[in-house]
């Protein structure tokens, strides 16, 4: 199987009479049935609105306090999950008059995040839908693994020491993780100690394509993602260029 292969997966109205009754019903119907592609692009103007604002927030506050606000997170988090903005902090200083709706801490599906905390702070998201979806799978295969002395529900090697993890074979036969880049359908796959991961060499090499420059040996290709997108590449490993596409690396 290639790298690249991917499965893609009425009432008869009544009659009104009064014009009023119409009138009133038809701004319902306008604002309320969306699209499932409009409804993205909301999701998307929104997403980016937000970033906007918090990306001037955090400029203004590192500017006059000469810290970044962040959550302090230990070495052990990965990059992608590490820097999370305190947006706490943010609105009660006056930084932003409130928090987006987007933000997890306002019912959202997303944790605002910084990253290049040394050189340019900039303010991305990280998906929590994917995050979520990556530790379904992952609890599926240690339930596997405790249950079948230790050995992994593994399918085809995708990469040197990462394989497809064969959801056929655990309680989340059914799961399925939608990228936040592409809107395909993504892999999970997992190292042969059974550490799970979404992958993104689709992503990736559609970002690289866009971009049309030759990557630099041993550079991490997840940057590319980082600049075609507000999102981060969570529950990720790092991908090199080989042979003409990315290759994940242990």
């Amino acid at each position: 199987m290639s790298m690249f292969t991917w499965m893609k997966r009425a009432a008869r109205p009544a009659r009104w009479t009064s014009a009023a009754i119409i009138l009133a019903i038809v701004p319902f119907v306008l604002t309320g049935c969306l699209y499932p592609d409009e409804k993205m692009q909301e999701n998307k103007v929104s997403y980016k609105e937000s970033v906007r604002r918090i990306q001037d927030a955090v400029d203004d506050f590192y500017q006059e306090q000469s810290i970044l606000p962040i959550i302090t997170a230990g070495p052990e988090v990965p990059r992608y999950e590490k820097y999370r903005v305190d947006l706490d902090q943010l609105h009660n200083r006056g930084y932003i008059d409130q928090i987006p709706n987007t933000a997890f801490e306002k019912g959202g599906s997303g944790y605002f995040l910084i990253i290049n905390e040394e050189t340019e702070p900039t303010v991305k998201v990280m998906d929590l839908n994917t995050t979520q979806k990556v530790n379904d799978v992952q609890r599926a295969v240690n339930l596997y693994k405790m249950s079948h002395d230790n050995a992994l529900p593994a399918g085809e090697e995708l990469y040197p020491g990462y394989m497809n993890v064969d959801l056929s074979k655990t309680d989340a036969k059914s799961l399925k993780l939608m990228s936040v880049y592409s809107g395909q359908e993504m892999r999970f796959m997992m190292d042969e100690a059974g550490t799970v991961y979404a992958d993104y060499a689709f992503d990736i090499m559609q970002a690289v394509e866009k971009n049309g420059e030759q990557p630099q040996t041993g550079e991490d290709l997840r940057v590319y993602l980082e600049k075609e997108s507000y999102f981060v590449p969570v529950k990720s490993v790092a991908y090199e260029w080989k042979d003409g596409q990315p290759v994940a690396q242990l």
